[in-house]
């Protein structure tokens, strides 16, 4: 009979966990430890590596708090467990699973706060986890609502976007890929000064953050600007992982909003996505969730925003496992 175990990641293990989640089919660059990593002062680490027969068959990023619950890592926009490409079904994630369920009881853990990765980022279907969450009674305690732009059949702006569009283009714009780190510096100012007078809010990463991830993936982390007479008017970084290009910050002066400049801007980005240019298996472009309070306050406008450039609905989900 095979034996599955489970173990807890330490860094001796980095080279394996990052081959591993290199070729599996339900991961992205934020699971490669350089990019989890870097915020490892904030977090306890507690990312588990599942073997079977001594083999890594699955990994799971995650962080533990001292009141004995494992999340799925909350340096992460999402989760869950990392999926062999092949010769991996759902009877073997309940097997998995009870593995697990083993392993938390032993280590004093008495609840898992758990986000599966949204279905679009797979390469492959992936939601062995999510029936093994209903086969244990997990809980649903969170559904935010993302919005992205299935590009084999992208729908396009609609009449009031393409009004808004050429409203921009007549202006005069530039759209861009930043070259310098003044520019990612310019952008940054203007992101923070957006996030506080629009939604009160700050950037999660800090610009060396951004920078030291930039420089860590530069393959995958962008900055696209839209200039207006010389100046930044809107912006976006581009988080790009293989089946997914997604906006993880969108900012704007109100010079740029009352000029409409994210038209042109994601006008042309949705438009090289959708030409290969982030990658030939490129599936969506994903704007990202418009949600507060766990999904219980939506921000319509915000979201009306992103479903005018032709992007639907798709749920960030998060359970809670007691254990």
């Amino acid at each position: 009979m095979s034996e599955w175990t489970i173990e807890r990641y330490t860094s001796a293990l980095e080279r394996e966990w990052n081959e591993f989640s290199g070729r599996a089919r339900n991961a992205t660059f934020l699971t490669d430890r350089g990019y989890m990593d870097y915020h490892a002062d904030r977090f306890t680490d507690h990312s588990l590596v599942a073997r079977k027969n001594g083999k890594i068959i699955a990994l799971l990023p995650a962080d533990i708090t001292a009141d004995g619950v494992l999340h799925s890592h909350r340096g992460l926009t999402y989760g869950g467990w990392i999926l062999p490409p092949r010769h991996f079904d759902a009877a073997s994630m309940l097997d998995l699973w009870d593995t697990m369920i083993e392993y938390c009881k032993k280590s004093g853990i008495n609840e898992l706060d758990y986000k599966p990765l949204p279905y679009i980022f797979a390469s492959a279907p992936s939601g062995e986890d999510i029936y093994a969450l209903f086969r244990s009674g997990a809980r649903l305690t969170e559904c935010n609502i993302s919005a992205a732009v299935r590009l084999t059949a992208n729908p396009g702006f609609n009449q009031g976007r393409r009004q808004r569009l050429r409203k921009a283009i007549a202006a005069g714009v530039n759209v861009e890929k930043a070259a310098d780190e003044n520019t990612w510096k310019e952008f940054y100012h203007m992101l923070r000064r957006c996030l506080e007078e629009r939604h009160e809010a700050a950037p999660v990463h800090s610009l060396d953050e951004l920078l030291l991830l930039k420089t860590r993936f530069p393959d995958n982390i962008e900055l696209w600007v839209a200039c207006h007479d010389g100046a930044i008017q809107a912006a976006t970084v581009l988080y790009i992982s293989g089946k997914v290009v997604h906006s993880q910050y969108i900012a704007t002066t109100p010079e740029g909003r009352d000029m409409s400049m994210i038209s042109p801007l994601f006008d042309k980005l949705i438009s090289m996505a959708a030409a290969g240019d982030f990658g030939n298996g490129v599936d969506y472009f994903d704007f990202g969730t418009s949600n507060e309070d766990h999904g219980l306050y939506l921000n319509d406008t915000l979201y009306e925003q992103k479903a005018s450039m032709g992007a639907t609905g798709v749920p960030y989900e998060r359970y809670l496992l007691k254990i």
